[in-house]
């Protein structure tokens, strides 16, 4: 590693808490679909992407007065001294206006967000009904002016927008995760609050109450930016115009979507990523979870020639998600409603005993539309040693569980589980059926695809096996919010009919079977596996498809436009239902085995 090299791993080290590596903002061709790629990007038009706060100035300098706005957690205090210094070394001065200085005080802003958050010890708060501007004096903001002796004015920060100035608009993104790996590290505090909360917390604010109000902005603004820029990097900037962008949204809107997927430990968490994905810190005690497409936290990445440029995936459905969802944009809007997840429990533990939330209660207590329905597809397992946890024991006496479950908590005694939840022997390829309320939870030695409705954080956790989490802090358990959902009905021969998918071929001719998984009534989605030795060509009719290779080696995707995608083993792609229609051809030696998630009509 020379210098150079060395200096921005150590900057990114210092401004960063994680074990996960910070994007290259260059990145060399690989060839997809021959292993696991952990940074997929589409690829558009060499000389589109341009490198570095060099060439951005050279911009700015042309336009003479400019805004950049940009999402919370961006670095703007480097971000501005870099421009500056570029700028200067053009021998122009300039004058930075920056809206954090026309924000409301802090206790001002806690005291606006406080509705949205819960009591301090919740782990979950409501959706902020609030907008951006709510948080500024927007007045005083609405009052700055260039200054005509200085050469360029730039007004700079989240909320730059709502100035209104009549110039071009830069907006720089960053990724969720890089968000979150900042807040660990005290380098990014939520919206108006320079204070330093305790990471739950903060993440807490910024689910509920700063991404909303972000996500919100650049929507509304979605349409003036000029510039779109991505700034995780804390020594340069990858950026492009508007036009461009554009392009590759509709490009990939037409023909196929693979989020970047990201990677954390957790207390349950085990080995089977580590030693099978390439390029991830070996060094983390763990990951417990992939990212593969929780898209509220994803991002999706443009190439152009060497240069990469991530934006949230909100990008694209604010832009396209007519072409991503078809006959069903107008009931999910902007939300895309799949989420694909792998939960690794291999040589790890368990998973807590769990359940998720009734519709009414998800959006009547935290003000989501849609509720965390899920299933268990075990990709992988060591056989005859892993188990899912699923269902009451019929037995069961919901107000003796209750006290069991308090005693455990407050004694930190052991609980044999299994005198109240059924425990099911895993095996690969079944789909274990988790609508909310049901009581549930992977055992060890599983790598659990989860393939769910897109909520993913409102798990009531009952028992979590007397674990610490990997700070050393208990996990917060949730017994009232879970006896709210739970549905003790559930229990025991009809979890074994309702609750775990029997498998039907639907469709058959030589060397190619389509398999329906039946979903449980609750859910609004559905789950086929295409088995084939060759080839087979697939029609959208309409719906979006979320898919990946679950058994075999790799796949090429045909879109029907000509656009051409290999994908490897375990790898998340979807073909929007604009695409209408595709062919996946099998590239390994042995049968290939591809899931295929959509919404039912």
């Amino acid at each position: 590693m020379n210098n150079t090299s060395a200096n921005k791993t150590q900057l990114a080290a210092q401004l960063r808490k994680t074990t996960q590596y910070l994007m290259p903002d260059k990145l060399e061709d690989v060839n997809d679909g021959e292993v696991y790629n952990i940074y997929p990007v589409t690829k558009l038009a060499d000389g589109t992407i341009f490198s570095g706060y060099a060439t951005l100035a050279q911009y700015i300098a042309q336009q003479k007065t400019v805004v950049i706005d940009g999402y919370g957690g961006v670095w703007w205090g480097l971000a501005k001294n870099a421009l500056k210094a570029e700028i200067e070394k053009k021998g122009l001065s300039v004058n930075f206006i920056e809206t954090s200085r026309y924000l409301k005080s802090a206790a001002e802003i806690d005291g606006l967000v406080q509705p949205f958050l819960g009591t301090p010890t919740s782990v979950w708060g409501t959706k902020c009904t609030l907008q951006l501007q709510d948080l500024f004096e927007l007045e005083q903001l609405r009052s700055q002016r260039p200054d005509t002796s200085s050469d360029i004015n730039i007004i700079i920060g989240t909320g730059a927008a709502l100035a209104g100035w009549d110039a071009p608009l830069i907006y720089i993104d960053v990724p969720k995760n890089e968000i979150q790996f900042r807040m660990r590290a005290g380098t990014a505090t939520n919206l108006g609050t320079p204070q330093m909360l305790e990471p739950a917390q903060m993440y807490k604010r910024f689910y509920f109450v700063d991404w909303v109000l972000c996500n919100a902005h650049k929507k509304a603004i979605l349409d003036k930016i000029d510039i779109v820029a991505d700034g995780q990097w804390p020594d340069t900037i990858n950026w492009m115009h508007k036009a461009d962008f554009a392009a590759g949204l509709n490009q990939m809107a037409q023909s196929v979507i693979r989020v970047r997927p990201w990677f954390e430990p957790g207390a349950w968490g085990g080995q089977w990523m580590k030693n099978r994905i390439p390029g991830l810190n070996k060094d983390a005690v763990n990951y417990a979870w992939s990212f593969e497409l929780i898209v509220p936290e994803n991002g999706i990445i443009f190439k152009s020639g060497d240069n990469v440029l991530e934006v949230s995936f909100d990008f694209l459905m604010f832009h396209n998600n007519r072409e991503v969802l078809g006959k069903h944009a107008d009931k999910f809007g902007d939300e895309f409603p799949i989420r694909f997840d792998f939960l690794d429990t291999y040589d790890g533990g368990n998973l807590s005993i769990q359940c998720h939330p009734h519709l009414k209660y998800i959006q009547d207590n935290f003000g989501e539309t849609i509720t965390q329905d899920e299933t268990y597809y075990i990709l992988d397992c060591k056989p005859n040693e892993a188990t899912v946890y699923l269902g009451f024991q019929e037995s069961i006496d919901p107000a003796e569980f209750k006290e069991a479950l308090i005693g455990s908590q407050k004694n930190n005694a052991e609980l044999q589980i299994t005198d109240y939840v059924q425990a099911h022997s895993a095996k690969k390829h079944d789909l274990f059926l988790i609508p909310n309320g049901t009581i549930h939870s992977a055992g060890a030695n599983n790598l659990v695809l989860e393939i769910s409705a897109t909520p993913y954080i409102f798990t009531f956790k009952m028992y979590d096996w007397l674990r610490l989490d990997l700070d050393g802090n208990p996990r917060p358990i949730n017994i009232d919010h879970a006896f709210n959902n739970l549905v003790f009905d559930r229990k025991g021969d009809k979890v074994q009919q309702e609750l775990i998918s029997n498998p039907t071929v639907i469709e058959q001719s030589e060397g190619y079977e389509l398999i329906h998984l039946p979903t449980h009534a609750e859910h609004f989605y559905d789950v086929h596996r295409i088995d084939f030795d060759n080839k087979v060509n697939v029609s959208t009719d309409g719906l979006c498809h979320v898919m990946m290779l679950v058994e075999g080696e790799s796949v090429l995707l045909e879109i029907d436009n000509g656009a051409k995608h290999a994908f490897a083993y375990a790898e998340t792609f979807v073909i929007p239902a604009a695409a209408k229609s595709y062919t996946l051809i099998n590239l390994g030696k042995n049968k290939a085995r591809v899931i295929k998630a959509f919404l039912k009509d």
